[in-house]
């Protein structure tokens, strides 16, 4: 169906170009990120922009505008409900101190090992639905989500095994993540992401639970902390694409069904970019002598995710909707033999 929409909707843009006729956007939209200009996931998100307004034959134009251009990265929820952004596409971990289910459901630490892993349960195991009701009362539409490629691990120390854990400082964010890692053994510390190089330079932290590989690699983590740990094996992020509600329900329906269609093909641009990126970073990094990559065996990785499950149990009992999302998600894994 996406394929079909996208085929149709390709070939009326072609028609209006060749017949001479130009529209001016009926719509002009800013949508904030919650990655720096230049970094790759925000070209792709800019690219995603450049999509709709291909497919809408220039009747919806969006400006991507990098974290904290307009608000906050903590606020965008109220900024998109009340129209001071048209849109965000963001991580909903961030939104974690409004409600505890934006923790679990914008990154289930220990769940997911492939992008299309969570994007199944989004799709076809009711995480969609959960998610929608789940923003629904601050005013926002929930497009759709995405994801990227398990984040990577820097380390300025080897970490082979869940027993190595105990006793590394290491940079994560506070929640979920924080709590696992500290029931794993690790001593956490809450740091913004703007301070993970200097606090691992200077050692103030051993370790960093921080992002993807490619972006590691690129920004120098792994040249200060030689044991980056790769393929991830803790998080997995869902990036939240959402707008005003009050916008989209007086939007025709060929535009609403421009927007699905576009975000099912940022899905795969962005997903498969970043892993070219992530490869050609880690054939980079294996270049240097000093680096050495480790990735865990199977036992260490479930010795992890029990870990994680028993912090899942306790998010689990601290509202409703976290513990629908909690018996969904456990049913979606064990269903599918991924538990």
């Amino acid at each position: 169906m996406m394929r079909k929409l996208l085929a149709t909707a390709a070939v009326a843009v072609s028609t209006l170009v060749l017949s001479g006729v130009a529209y001016a956007a009926d719509y002009n939209w800013t949508f904030q990120t919650s990655e720096t200009a230049g970094e790759p996931g925000f070209v792709n998100k800019q690219k995603w922009a450049e999509t709709v307004k291909a497919l809408s034959g220039g009747r919806i134009e969006i400006e991507i505008v990098p974290i904290g251009a307009v608000v906050p990265h903590t606020d965008t929820l109220e900024a998109v409900g009340g129209g001071i952004l048209q849109g965000h596409l963001t991580d909903p971990s961030y939104f974690a101190g409004k409600d505890p289910a934006f923790a679990m459901m914008g990154n289930l630490v220990g769940a997911w090992s492939d992008p299309f892993e969570l994007l199944g349960f989004m799709q076809s195991g009711g995480g969609h639905e959960l998610y929608s009701e789940l923003v629904e009362p601050y005013g926002v539409h929930f497009i759709g989500a995405a994801a990227t490629e398990p984040e990577a691990f820097v380390s300025s120390k080897p970490i082979r095994t869940v027993e190595d854990l105990k006793g590394i400082k290491l940079r994560a964010p506070e929640g979920m993540v924080y709590e696992i890692f500290s029931k794993a053994g690790a001593s956490p510390v809450a740091l913004p992401g703007s301070e993970v190089f200097t606090a691992l330079d200077k050692g103030v932290v051993d370790a960093a639970d921080y992002t993807v590989f490619a972006t590691n690699q690129a920004q120098g983590m792994n040249d200060i902390a030689h044991y980056p740990l790769y393929p991830g094996f803790h998080s997995l992020p869902l990036i939240d694409i959402s707008m005003t509600k009050s916008i989209w329900d007086e939007l025709p329906d060929d535009l609403k069904a421009i927007l699905d269609a576009s975000v099912d093909a940022f899905i795969f641009q962005h997903v498969y970019s970043v892993r070219k990126l992530d490869a050609e970073a880690v054939a980079k990094a294996k270049a240097n002598p000093e680096i050495e990559i480790i990735n865990w065996s199977g036992d260490e990785r479930a010795k992890f995710r029990r870990i994680a499950q028993q912090e899942w149990e306790t998010w689990a009992g601290k509202t409703a909707m976290t513990q629908r999302y909690y018996d969904a998600v456990v049913a979606y894994l064990k269903g599918r033999n991924l538990l």
